[in-house]
């Protein structure tokens, strides 16, 4: 084998090998970002780092819809003070996490 060959497939291992140990597996813990957090505009770095923890403490799908409707109640007062109309989140996110397993 050629050292360019074997400096390639080098490469390309490496390459796969990051690329494997990036990809979520079963249970992997959900992410709260702008795309799927309603109000996540409205709401101060402080108080989304506050939410993503609260989020990631919940053990129950009870607990988490209990949290996560209290969440859309607070964002949707706050836009209704700023006159901005909430969409609705894309998925929700207790069923994500119930899904892959992080909830009971």
């Amino acid at each position: 084998m050629k050292p360019s060959q074997f400096f390639a497939l080098a490469i390309l291992g490496a390459t796969l090998s990051v690329t494997a140990l990036a990809q979520p597996g079963p249970g992997a813990r959900f992410g709260w970002n702008k795309d799927n957090t309603p109000g996540w505009t409205l709401m101060t770095a402080e108080e989304r780092a506050e939410h993503q923890t609260k989020m990631r403490a919940v053990q129950t799908y009870e607990a988490c819809k209990t949290l996560q409707n209290e969440h859309h109640q607070a964002m949707e007062t706050r836009a209704k003070e700023k006159g901005i109309t909430l969409r609705p989140p894309r998925r929700n996110g207790c069923d994500v996490m119930k899904a892959r397993g992080i909830l009971k």
